[in-house]
């Protein structure tokens, strides 16, 4: 059975997930905790499995993801541990060389048999860059962008070519060889998160796939919309997909009693720390990411029994017009197995 919708899991690399919260149950970061989720979303079926990258952490009394691992060594690991789900692994345009990229994705492609998708970041999280002297203040945002592109194109290009000889803004590139090519056809699969104007322009024109998520369901369906008709004005075509977090009970009402502890147990330190780290100034309440985690929760919800969850997440895609969702769970094990069990095999034959 063919499914016209993409389901992955956003893994645990770094501590506390995507809940600011006091309450949550522990995710620690662990390899161990990450593993295991890896293998129980293959396990179940999901499509795709995905990892960030992320230097440094937002403190609090949760010391929200102070403790993190490296996305493309722990997702070599996971791709050994996996079989059929696609591995995607981040890394940032402002700290790697396009030429050592090149060699790291193939490489994890080799490793996962054909299965390795990247995830590219221009480079918005200040803090994490100016502690090891790698922030460049010169650039604006839709210079760091212009940087990407350049990056991404290098990338492509020593996927594909013999030898390649570039000279840009930003990167020079002499008769640069690299070998052998990835296993993935036509390449390793590549997406982005970025949603303001410049990088839905920069995700529709070099990637396959553009992560989005607005301040509710409303604005996620219009930077939807917004994505497909710069796609369709470019000659091409972009996936969109957004990230839910699902909190699943045998009832509705212990669903919603489990989201409002995580809610009670709020990390206003944490918050306060992550958007300062993001440049947002936390009073004016003018980012998606600050109306989220204002509440806990970093990302849309999906609370509820099974059928309600599963309710949830068929409106999400059909009203927001989306090609998949990434998943967040509280408890990876435990919400990964009701998830494989009473919806997901709901949600393939609905969109089958």
């Amino acid at each position: 059975m063919t499914c016209s919708k993409e389901f992955g899991v956003f893994l645990p690399i770094a501590k506390g997930g995507w809940i600011i919260s006091r309450s949550t149950p522990v995710l620690d970061a662990s390899y161990r905790q990450n593993r295991e989720a890896a293998i129980l979303a293959d396990e179940i079926g999901l499509d795709f499995i995905m990892s960030m990258a992320k230097w440094r952490g937002f403190g609090g009394a949760t010391q929200h993801w102070d403790v993190s691992l490296e996305s493309v060594t722990m997702m070599a690991g996971i791709a050994e541990a996996t079989r059929r789900a696609r591995i995607i692994a981040t890394m940032h345009a402002g700290l790697h060389n396009p030429a050592v990229v090149a060699k790291m994705i193939t490489t994890l492609d080799q490793i996962s048999g054909g299965r390795a998708g990247l995830n590219i970041v221009s480079g918005s999280f200040k803090e994490e860059f100016e502690q090891m002297g790698a922030w460049d203040a010169s650039l604006d945002h839709d210079q760091r962008y212009a940087m990407t592109a350049e990056w991404t194109d290098i990338i492509k290009s020593l996927w594909s070519d013999q030898r390649v000889d570039y000279e840009g803004q930003f990167f020079t590139i002499k008769d640069c060889i690299s070998e052998p090519k990835p296993i993935a056809n036509p390449r390793p699969f590549l997406v982005c998160a970025g949603q303001s104007e410049r990088g839905l322009r920069f995700s529709v024109r070099n990637t396959d796939a553009c992560f989005i998520g607005g301040k509710d369901d409303a604005e996620t369906g219009a930077i939807s919309r917004r994505a497909k008709a710069l796609a369709e004005e470019f000659g091409t075509t972009i996936k969109t997909y957004c990230m839910s977090t699902v909190i699943c009970a045998d009832t509705n009402a212990r669903a919603e009693a489990l989201a409002q502890q995580y809610r009670e147990g709020l990390d206003v330190e944490a918050v306060t720390g992550m958007m300062r780290s993001f440049g947002v100034d936390v009073s004016g309440k003018n980012n998606a990411m600050v109306e989220r985690a204002s509440n806990a929760f970093m990302t849309h919800t999906t609370i509820g029994d099974p059928a309600a969850c599963h309710a949830q997440l068929s409106a999400l895609l059909r009203d927001c017009e989306l090609d998949g969702v990434m998943l967040i769970f509280p408890d990876y094990v435990t919400g990964l197995t009701r998830f494989g069990q009473d919806i997901l095999p709901h949600l393939r034959v609905e969109f089958s």
